[in-house]
């Protein structure tokens, strides 16, 4: 488990499920976020900031960037040869720090040889993110990867060894080495491989630029390129990487941002 100081206890993943069943769509559209939009009729397309988003159950699922201003924010969709514009309003959220003390310093500061190896990697991932598959059924919405204790939330502004790093991709559950992982939802293996910061690491790819990240595994039992079905063990849970005890990382990315899993899991589920 990470040796964390937190304005605020981290919320366990019963907790965390209970209360964003509650969240309507209006409190979803915040800086990593989800905005759902239900679509107009014989819509065929829809992006948001010149990127495809995806579509499911009659509904646009838009990842909103944790970076994103508040305020006003724009879909483009088209319906049949014609292009139209809808506006909708970021609220704003705040999210609390947390500081994690490393004894590996070179975690917190690599030597430049490893930045070259942390560069290609960054590269190699971003592609992924980035890319664009045609649809999965996702009609059994999304299931939590690991049942355990949450050890970190999305977006909390981190701190390693008092230095300020980018905020909090993903959801962090720690449980004992060896307990198994499983796919979130349908999809396809795109990565499976042992990355600096991240361990062993797993990409899954659920089709229409949605695609969820697993790290720190202590082994992998998935490879790229298999089909896998949720609820299927993909891993096991470990200390791989940039970590200070066994946890899983779990990311969701959407349209090529990293959103708060819990938040897309409701917003997803709500429409399966």
């Amino acid at each position: 488990m990470f040796n964390t100081k937190l304005k605020h206890a981290a919320p366990t993943l019963s907790l965390i499920a209970s209360v964003a069943t509650g969240m309507s769509w209006a409190e979803t559209a915040v800086p990593g976020g989800v905005y759902v939009w239900d679509l107009p009729a014989n819509t065929t397309k829809v992006t948001f900031n010149d990127k495809p988003v995806m579509l499911n159950n009659g509904a646009a699922f838009v990842g909103l960037p944790i970076t994103i201003k508040p305020g006003g924010a724009s879909l483009e969709y088209r319906v049949g040869d014609a292009i139209h514009e809808h506006t909708f309003s970021v609220n704003d959220k705040s999210y609390t720090e947390q500081h994690i003390t490393l004894a590996n310093k070179a975690m917190v500061n690599p030597p430049e040889e490893t930045l070259v190896r942390i560069r290609a990697e960054s590269v190699r991932q971003r592609a992924l993110y980035n890319s664009f598959s045609t649809p999965v059924t996702l009609s059994e919405g999304f299931a939590l990867p690991l049942q355990g204790i949450t050890t970190s939330l999305f977006g909390h502004r981190r701190f390693f060894n008092g230095e300020p790093r980018s905020p909090h991709s993903g959801l962090d559950i720690a449980a004992d080495t060896g307990t198994p992982i499983h796919a979130a939802g349908n999809g396809t293996v795109t990565l499976a491989d042992e990355l600096y910061f991240n361990g062993n690491t797993l990409f899954i790819d659920h089709g229409q630029g949605l695609i969820t990240m697993y790290c720190h595994m202590s082994k992998l039992l998935a490879a790229e390129g298999d089909e896998v079905r949720q609820g299927e063990t993909i891993g096991l849970v470990g200390e791989t990487g940039r970590v200070t005890g066994p946890h899983l990382h779990w990311s969701v990315s959407l349209n090529g941002a990293r959103v708060d899993p819990t938040a897309f899991m409701q917003a997803l589920n709500a429409r399966k």
